[in-house]
């Protein structure tokens, strides 16, 4: 199973950085489409993903219109406060795109209208704007992979010993 998540103009290093982490520990694919307020050898954006950055699967893209051009068919799904249903009340088939917009503004307004059917919100308090764009994004990728019993995931750890006074 793969899961595509697409990151539209990221302003914030640091959440892109936080994204990159999710994507590494989960083996989701990033999709990074600028223009970004960063470049990609930014040092914030590096330490918020600290030592994963082997395990990612990362492309850019120039634009939103070269991103669809190089994923066309793709089964997208567009994650907005504006959106009118849960993300839980979707089922996410194999290799579907998680789209999320840049952290002032969101993904364009046209781009939402087109495309009403498949926009999802992730619930919230009427008072809240938003939730941090690297919060959403972990909401996304988890809803996506439970529903798909967590493949290729492990999924138990184990305590080690311990001894009172050990720090």
């Amino acid at each position: 199973m793969t899961l595509n998540i697409v990151m539209v103009e990221p302003e914030i290093p640091q959440n892109t950085g936080n994204v990159a982490r999710t994507c590494a520990a989960t083996g989701a694919r990033l999709h990074l489409v600028g223009p970004m307020g960063f470049t990609p050898d930014d040092k914030k954006l590096k330490r918020a993903g600290l030592d994963y950055w082997y395990l990612l699967d990362i492309t850019y893209y120039d634009s939103l219109e070269e991103f669809f051009m190089k994923n066309q068919g793709g089964n997208f799904f567009y994650f907005s406060t504006k959106a009118p249903r849960r993300h839980t009340d979707i089922e996410y088939p194999d290799n579907c795109y998680l789209v999320f917009g840049k952290e002032t503004a969101g993904l364009p307004e046209k781009l939402l209208f087109e495309n009403e059917e498949r926009c999802v919100r992730i619930p919230m308090i009427d008072e809240a704007r938003s939730l941090n764009l690297s919060n959403a994004v972990a909401i996304g990728v988890y809803e996506a992979l439970r529903q798909w019993d967590f493949p290729k995931l492990l999924e138990s750890g184990e305590l080690r010993s311990y001894h009172w006074g050990d720090q």
